[in-house]
């Protein structure tokens, strides 16, 4: 077996405009703040002679090349996003930027955000609207179900609140 992978397919190119100010602050801080700093450590570094054998040397070089990948994917793709800074006509439906509340069979109750691809964050309950049950909840309103295919076998959630709230 080969080492070839598909590429992926691209992200939706959507974005909420906190996301997008969170990879703004990214970018600057990578640009202005954390590569003037590598920088300035790696011409130090080289100016103690042997390069091969001087670890501040060397890390420091692959920490501005990996700083130099993630500027250049940032701007790349902040320059393609659509920051999505409007309600939408029909707040009841499920769109993107929605909070919406889901209650399985047991009878808990979990909240999620759904939002672009690069805001995804588990821990906040940020999905992203690519993925599986995001697509099954847009369009759908307070008192619908869905039924969402699990490691456990189907599982059915009731959607029992969907809210926005006014971007900044």
């Amino acid at each position: 077996m080969g080492r070839y992978r598909p590429p992926q397919l691209p992200g939706s190119k959507y974005i909420t405009p906190e996301g997008y100010d969170r990879l703004q602050d990214e970018l600057d801080y990578l640009w202005r703040v954390e590569r003037p700093k590598i920088t300035q450590s790696v011409q130090e570094a080289a100016a103690q002679g042997d390069r091969s054998e001087n670890a501040d040397y060397i890390y420091g070089k692959r920490r501005l090349r990996e700083i130099d990948s993630r500027v250049r994917f940032l701007r790349g793709r902040l320059d393609k996003m659509v920051v999505a800074g409007t309600l939408p006509a029909d707040t009841s439906r499920i769109y993107f930027g929605a909070w919406v509340e889901l209650e399985d069979e047991s009878g808990e109750i979990k909240r999620y955000r759904i939002v672009g691809p690069d805001e995804i964050d588990p821990t906040l309950g940020y999905i992203s609207m690519d993925s599986p049950v995001a697509k099954l909840l847009m369009k759908k309103v307070v008192g619908d179900e869905i039924v969402v295919d699990t490691p456990r076998g189907e599982s059915q959630l009731l959607v029992k609140t969907v809210q926005y709230f006014a971007f900044e």
